[in-house]
């Protein structure tokens, strides 16, 4: 790479919402870090419920921190200095360099406050260029969303100011892909199509040569290349952004699902509480052989469940009123009255609690809790970001904690600064399913409450599974982009005189 003192870089845009951006650019951040190459990820605006706590004690996306991880190096605030955390339709928790600075609508985020933005984003990422050989951008969304072009800070806005190429991902599976290149660089202004250096066809089945006459038509009409074919692949995903369907596809869960090791599987039922977040704590119980994960929103899916997970959530009391609503609540109230095992984690153990108190959140005030556990919740205006650590079941755990409730614990066994009932578990901690032996004897635990005959594989590294993942994207690249060609324009920026397709930006 080049020895100027200031790294190179490129961002990996898309032609739609998940086209495969954070999978690209994890896989090109790990061929670079096995190429020797000191790589940074970046992406400077994420909206996302799923979020990870740095050890500086800084709250970014999930998916920054996985491709740091593709990176090899430790994640920072630099790597996603915005983060927008959805509180409903129209309005999120503005996360900026890790710590929260309040609720805005979209109109007001929109209406001034993202351009104000820009230059603390292109601070942060002039901080890695200085630090990194490479920094690999990922976009948000498609660059040609033509309404939000002016204050847009996280696709051709990054690009504009950093100088770096752009290489636009298409998902393929969803038909359409040579219109989507074409159509998104069309709707570009001059400048913007400048820096459009090519394209990069994703989740391909079958036979390449069948695609290569469609690719010399693409580039003979827009004068780009395309830097690969990424075949379609189980099992590629890492911990993403947006919403349950694209958690459905993640790493672990996508797996081939291996025997039990003892006579029986374990079923583990995960409500799908509105605005869940970190809702990846599963990943670790779908890693395991021999235990079926799967999310749910009908009481009567929860009868044959032996685990049922209330996973985190950005909005507790709405996640109360719809647990209520639709029956799930009951059903919990008689699985913890039978011992049948219960895991709240973070809003979901503070929805089975006794009573909440929040004029923070949701402003309900007073609202009261399931009654599962002994606990008492106060939403406190500042926001609690940790990496503990400790013991449970005579195991070390690590976690991470993301929460404005604070938990006044009445009762009940010690259980990660939580407490256990019975059967019922609940923890403020994200993570914690990933530290194996933890995880075992937490498994073992339940088997036996649900009568199981399950036993945990004496072997699982939920780890090393992560690693797997991690480099099964570095091969991806490896073996199916113009590595040579990537390279080129990280080091030395986007071709010149490129064609301008018209009609351009309106």
């Amino acid at each position: 790479m080049s020895g100027t003192g200031r790294g190179g870089g490129l961002l990996v845009a898309g032609t739609t919402s998940d086209a495969g951006k954070s999978v690209v650019t994890a896989g090109i951040c790990r061929w670079l870090a096995r190429q020797g190459v000191k790589v940074a990820p970046f992406k400077a605006q994420n909206m996302s419920l799923n979020s990870f706590v740095t050890r500086e004690g800084a709250e970014i996306g999930r998916a920054q921190a996985m491709q740091a991880q593709a990176a090899r190096v430790e994640p920072t605030a630099l790597m996603n200095p915005v983060l927008l955390k959805p509180g409903s339709d129209r309005s999120s928790q503005v996360v900026l360099l890790g710590k929260p600075v309040g609720e805005m609508s979209a109109r007001g985020y929109h209406g001034g406050r993202q351009e104000r933005l820009l230059g603390i984003v292109t601070d942060c990422l002039e901080q890695l260029r200085g630090t990194y050989d490479a920094v690999i951008c990922e976009g948000a969304g498609s660059p040609a969303e033509i309404n939000l072009r002016r204050t847009d800070i996280v696709n051709m806005g990054i690009a504009r100011a950093a100088r770096f190429p752009v290489v636009v991902v298409g998902d393929i599976d969803r038909g359409g892909v040579f219109a989507s290149f074409f159509g998104t660089t069309a709707l570009l202004s001059p400048e913007d199509q400048s820096l459009i250096a090519g394209y990069m066809v994703n989740k391909f089945r079958g036979d390449v040569t069948l695609l290569e006459p469609g690719m010399e038509m693409l580039r003979g009409l827009t004068g780009r290349a395309t830097y690969g074919v990424l075949p379609f692949r189980h099992g590629l995903g890492i911990d993403e952004e947006d919403g349950l369907r694209v958690s459905l596809r993640g790493a672990v869960r996508e797996s081939v699902v291996a025997p039990p090791v003892g006579e029986d599987v374990l079923r583990v039922a995960v409500c799908a509480v509105p605005l869940m977040s970190n809702f990846t704590d599963v990943d670790a119980l779908a890693a395991e052989p021999g235990v079926v994960v799967r999310f749910v929103d009908r009481a009567e899916e929860l009868a044959d469940a032996d685990l049922v997970v209330v996973p985190g959530t950005r909005g507790t009391v709405k996640a109360l009123a719809w647990l209520r609503a639709r029956g799930l609540a009951d059903a919990l109230a008689r699985r913890a009255a039978e011992g049948r095992p219960v895991l709240g984690i973070c809003g979901g153990f503070q929805a089975l609690g006794e009573h909440i108190e929040d004029d923070v959140e949701s402003r309900a005030g007073s609202v009261e809790g399931l009654g599962l556990l002994p606990v008492r919740v106060r939403f406190a205006p500042e926001k609690t970001l940790a990496r503990p650590t400790g013991t449970a079941l005579g195991e070390p755990v690590d976690g991470y904690e993301i929460h404005h409730g604070v938990a006044e614990v009445l009762g009940g066994e010690p259980f990660l600064d939580g407490c256990r009932v019975g059967a019922v578990w609940g923890t403020h901690w994200h993570g914690s399913l990933e530290s194996d032996g933890f995880r075992r004897a937490f498994l073992r635990e339940v088997a036996a409450a649900a009568g199981r005959r399950f036993v945990p594989a004496p072997d699982t590294s939920f780890a090393a599974l992560r690693e797997e993942q991690l480099d099964l994207l570095g091969d991806l690249i490896e073996e199916h982009a113009d590595t040579h060609a990537l390279l080129s324009l990280i080091e030395t920026g986007a071709p010149t005189g490129l064609p301008f397709l018209p009609p351009g930006a309106p």
